[in-house]
């Protein structure tokens, strides 16, 4: 089985401690399907079991979000990631990973001294004219302390973790090597592509890591935006800034959460908020391409002025020219009752492939577009729209790509934000004028052709190259060489089982060959006996019986696993 030669011997106190975590947590058919039990056994760890019936009581995504809370900063990363795939679970899934949190204990200064002497180049007391001991706030990658400037700058330090990198190595290889099991053990589990999302998880969760690239993200949407004057960005500084710690202005004002002191007495227009916040990250998505993927309240304060400051670029968004594109399309195609556009994008989107039932798919997706039928773009919930989009394609096992999930994540975040604020807020209302603009721009004279240079240069080159590709795939041909690859689907496991089925038909000749020969030497006179009988007989009859047994065990386990 793969994972005999999967994990190298320095993953198993972790791999033995996520096993009984999935065992208490009512998981344990998956440990022995994963066929974790039985190697951990091998090795001498025994799994303890105790509370596993009490969890067990308990609905599936609650032991997984409580599962993912145990296994620790890692894996509630993962949930986090995963409460913002609609396209992949259903509601009450992404009710529960919205609740798995980052908060963790902080850790005492003297804890992060070194490595702060280290970045800073001297003690954060000496560095900073002020630096407060207990921090702001700590998660499990980082906490954010408040300091101030010499010149008297407000500022935070943001420190991460010492050690924390190599925890989350550890656990990204055996999430690596787990999705890979999981989706050669079960190929209902291919159209979710579970290796696939461990390794943009991995990607996302090593750029958060570092603290650097948090503020060059910071400083490209500041650039972006800057013919906001009522958006803020913070400023980093530099000198401080490195891969495990960044220095960034200190934003005061009122947090997104605080929506009561959001008053007229106070100065604040919600509804304008409201529209400034929603035209602020709609221009990153469909302009920019490059958009705060989570401007939950946490990540957003409200200034004087009605001004706007977002805050913690650790996770952005991007999207290229063409998805941007896709993303007009989609919406102009719901405006026009335009159902084959409508799935055109999703279809494309969903990279949906033989097995999925396209007839039905559009169907179904016609019908979404009749629902906004003689709705008028300002009265559009996008993000409800999103919403139905994803229900479609998960009930066709088809996932969006994870930027595409990203978005839909932010849209529907962003209308949230909208309407606590306004419950009056439309954001198609807002996303309209933008959405003209962008569409006036896209089919500008120069626009046009600078996209027609670029696609005469792109086929010129083709043609120059073609006489050449043409005479060599014709000498490959001559000499036999010319390769046709086929991806047959199935194909392997289909190869898998014909070499079990041949294994196990070899060991039953065995077996009859055991048996056959050691009733022939029971009948030979002569020889060591044990209790009355030849001994060769015997041990004949009992590897025989031994192999009897596991075959049948086998054949069981299989069994079992299809009708699973």
């Amino acid at each position: 089985m793969l994972i005999d030669t999967v994990f190298a011997a320095r993953d198993w106190v972790r791999l033995k401690e996520i096993a009984g975590v999935l065992v208490r947590h009512g998981f344990g058919d998956l440990v022995r399907r994963l066929g974790l039990a039985e190697r951990l056994e091998r090795a001498g760890h025994v799994l303890h079991v105790e509370h596993a019936a009490d969890l067990a009581r308990l609905s599936a995504p609650v032991q997984v979000r409580l599962a993912l809370e145990e296994l620790g900063p890692t894996f509630v990363k993962l949930g986090q990631i995963l409460a913002g795939r609609a396209d992949l679970f259903g509601p009450e899934w992404i009710a529960e990973f919205e609740k798995l949190h980052s908060q963790v204990p902080a850790l005492p200064l003297e804890a992060l001294r070194a490595q702060l002497r280290e970045d800073l180049g001297g003690e954060p007391e000496a560095v900073f004219a002020q630096f407060e001991a207990e921090p702001l706030a700590a998660a499990s990658i980082a906490q954010v302390h408040a300091a101030r400037l010499h010149d008297g700058s407000p500022v935070v330090v943001k420190i991460r973790r010492p050690g924390i990198e190599a925890v989350i190595d550890a656990d990204l290889r055996l999430m690596a090597r787990l999705a890979a099991v999981a989706e050669e053990e079960w190929p209902a589990l291919k159209p979710y592509r579970p290796q696939q999302l461990v390794r943009e998880f991995a990607r996302s969760l090593k750029r958060e890591l570092d603290l650097a690239n948090e503020c060059r993200n910071a400083e490209r949407i500041g650039a972006h935006l800057a013919a906001l004057p009522y958006i803020v960005i913070p400023k980093v500084y530099w000198d401080w800034t490195g891969a495990r710690l960044n220095v960034q202005q200190r934003i005061e004002g009122v947090p997104g959460e605080r929506l009561d002191v959001l008053t007229p007495e106070a100065g604040f227009d919600r509804a304008l908020l409201a529209r400034r916040g929603a035209h602020a990250v709609l221009k990153m998505i469909v302009q920019d391409g490059l958009y705060h993927a989570d401007p939950h309240p946490g990540n957003v304060f409200y200034l004087s002025g009605n001004r706007i400051a977002f805050i913690d670029f650790g996770m952005v968004g991007r999207l290229t020219e063409r998805r941007r594109e896709e993303l007009l399309g989609l919406l102009l195609g719901l405006v026009e009752r335009d159902a084959r556009a409508v799935a055109d994008v999703l279809l494309d989107w969903a990279q949906a492939g033989h097995g999925a039932d396209l007839a039905q798919l559009e169907r179904e997706i016609e019908t979404f577009v009749d629902q906004y039928h003689g709705v008028p773009l300002a009265q559009l919930r996008l993000g409800q729209m999103l919403a139905d989009a994803t229900a479609i394609l998960r009930e066709h096992q088809l996932g969006l790509p994870a930027d595409l999930a990203l978005l839909v994540k932010a849209f529907i975040t962003l209308e949230g934000l909208g309407r606590g604020l306004d419950p009056d807020f439309h954001m198609a209302a807002e996303a309209t004028p933008l959405l003209r603009q962008v569409l006036r721009a896209r089919y500008a004279p120069r626009v046009l052709a600078r996209r027609a240079f670029a696609t005469l240069r792109r086929a010129l080159g083709v043609a120059e190259h073609l006489p050449e590709d043409l005479a060599q795939m014709l000498r490959n041909a001559r000499r036999g060489q010319l390769h046709i690859a086929l991806d047959v689907l199935h194909l392997r496991r289909l190869g898998d089982q014909i070499d079990r089925a041949a294994n196990r038909l070899a060991l039953a000749l065995v077996i009859a060959a055991l048996v056959i020969g050691s009733s022939i030497v029971m009948t030979v006179q002569g020889g060591p006996t044990l209790l009355g009988l030849p001994l060769f007989g015997l041990l004949g009859f009992l590897g025989a019986g031994a192999g009897g047994l596991w075959l049948i065990r086998s054949l069981r386990r299989s069994g079992r696993d299809e009708d699973a």
